[in-house]
């Protein structure tokens, strides 16, 4: 048995490799949702290898169900039988979710309260993609039979490089310093297989999901809702990012090849037929440029006898001295009466300060 065989026995899954935080509660609309946008993410973010093991309340996961392994163990006993159940979603579309409750963690929790939603896309989606979240429900005593330990502990260490599952990259290994190891090293090569089973619908989504951080407080769905659309939106941009700078380097890519190209066009063109282009380009440029003038200007359209109004033509020496002129003298008018109102003002303060008597100030009274 390989080391990926024996972790697939302790419950190890694909999960998404961010966090997608602490949210009390997750609806039916948020969850359909965000299987559908993670159908895209899944192309363009590989999923790495690990466990969940004792979840908090309010966790939150994204994982790729494999043949190998349908519904990881998580380290918790459900005194509860799971319940399964359909909703529909609109558009054809239709969300399985299982429940179980009365969950709880041998020697760590007093009382069962531990509840377990597992969201699928029935149709209309990616149904190997499922979302994990874990709430609080009614307590509950512990039956004393039950209080065992759910799976073996410590747990297997797991060194597999993160893959991809969907898209033109599934089943592509992501390898952390981007060297692969040896091929007698890779004991567990293709032990993961990604089928398709026969419900699939054709369900496709844009953006992300996840986010950093804890969730709103419960009681508020609208918050919620807000909350869990900007964690997607972060991953989103950030998907489109990467999808970005790939594309990117594709273009620089060709760019390069076709300035290659344009370069060996070039020399096999001779000088002569360069210069006579570049004579008969310019010459239509010119063509552009005076068409129009040749058709307004008199002296351009071909009469010889006209000649360029002067440049003051447009004035009429009536109405300069009709408006302009009697405007000047105003306001020459309107200056001089107000020069000889602030002369007139500074006179009289003037003979004010010289009726002043200066002999009743001695040089030990206070200044006011």
């Amino acid at each position: 048995m390989t080391s990926l065989q024996a972790a697939h026995a302790d419950g190890v899954c694909l999960r998404y490799p961010d966090s997608l935080g602490i949210y009390p509660q997750v609806t039916q609309e948020n969850a359909a949702a965000m299987l559908i946008r993670a159908i895209s993410l899944a192309q363009s973010t590989p999923f790495g290898w690990g466990y969940i093991d004792k979840p908090p309340d309010g966790s939150l996961f994204l994982v790729f169900q494999t043949p190998q392994l349908q519904c990881p163990p998580d380290g918790i006993v459900y005194q509860d039988r799971e319940q399964k159940y359909y909703l529909p979603c609109g558009n054809n579309k239709e969300l399985e979710v299982c429940e179980v409750k009365l969950g709880f963690v041998p020697g760590v929790d007093q009382f069962a309260y531990r509840v377990r939603r597992r969201f699928r896309m029935y149709k209309g989606g990616h149904p190997q993609l499922m979302l994990i979240h874990y709430s609080r429900g009614q307590s509950t005593t512990i039956v004393p039979s039950l209080n065992s330990p759910a799976r073996n502990y410590p747990l297997r260490p797991v060194n597999e490089p993160a893959i991809f599952v969907l898209g033109e990259r599934q089943g592509q290994k992501v390898y952390p310093n981007g060297v692969a190891p040896p091929l007698a090293a890779s004991a567990d090569r293709g032990i993961v297989q990604f089928n398709m089973p026969p419900n699939v619908g054709a369900g496709a989504g844009m953006g992300g999901m996840g986010g950093m951080g804890a969730g709103p407080l419960p009681g508020n769905p609208a918050a919620m809702l807000a909350h869990q659309n900007s964690n997607m939106e972060v991953l989103e941009r950030r998907a489109q990012r990467e999808r970005g700078m790939s594309m990117f380097l594709a273009f620089r890519s060709r760019l390069r090849r076709s300035w290659r190209w344009a370069a060996d066009e070039a020399e096999n063109i001779s000088t002569r037929t360069l210069a006579l282009t570049r004579y008969r380009r310019n010459h239509e440029y010119m063509n552009e440029v005076f068409m129009h003038a040749r058709l307004t200007i008199p002296v351009f359209a071909g009469d010889k006898k006209a000649s360029a109004s002067p440049p003051y033509s447009i004035f009429k020496l009536s109405d300069l001295e009709e408006n302009w002129c009697a405007k000047t003298a105003a306001e020459v008018e309107e200056l001089k009466n107000k020069a000889a109102a602030r002369k007139q003002a500074a006179d009289a303060a003037r003979d004010q300060l010289r009726d002043v008597p200066m002999g009743g100030l001695a040089i030990s009274d206070p200044v006011p």
